[in-house]
């Protein structure tokens, strides 16, 4: 079970596809996040999701707001899927421990060994205020990220 709007975001510290370390604690007090868990790189439905998050880039993140994708696959993954892509926002490996970011999220498929697709908007005190999960097959509409974003 996903975890609840209104409740503390759990704090971590993953790769992205570069080979950094990025924090959420490091964007408490500075910049809105919108968390995107996906299950894997190169399929069909996420690659139209995070392209889909990219074309929207200009409006999703800015001075007020972080993206951050995570999905299970290890950092080098994540790297040619977004030099393939051309994504220019952090994505980050979820890889080992295996799933225990998307797990604290409560968007961990056991049986798939993926995250399954949860979005949450974490505000600046780092409390989430929106979250929508969807099932492996189900594409989240970027557009619904705007509205949430454009409320706090």
């Amino acid at each position: 079970m996903a975890i609840e709007v209104g409740s503390q975001a759990p704090d971590f510290e993953l790769k992205n596809q570069h080979g950094e370390l990025v924090k959420l604690s490091d964007f408490h007090g500075v910049k809105n996040v919108v968390l995107v868990f996906f299950p894997f790189a190169f399929t069909g439905v996420c690659t139209g999701e995070l392209c889909a998050i990219e074309k929207e880039l200009p409006r999703l993140q800015n001075d007020d707001v972080q993206i951050l994708a995570v999905s299970n696959d290890s950092p080098f993954t994540q790297r040619v899927f977004a030099e393939r892509e051309g994504l220019e926002y952090p994505l980050l490996s979820d890889f080992w421990p295996h799933g225990a970011v998307s797990t604290a999220y409560g968007v961990f498929d056991d049986t798939k060994g993926c995250a399954v697709r949860g979005t949450f908007v974490i505000d600046k005190e780092g409390v989430v205020r929106w979250s929508v999960v969807n099932g492996l097959p189900d594409a989240r509409d970027e557009q619904e990220y705007l509205k949430v974003l454009g409320s706090l």
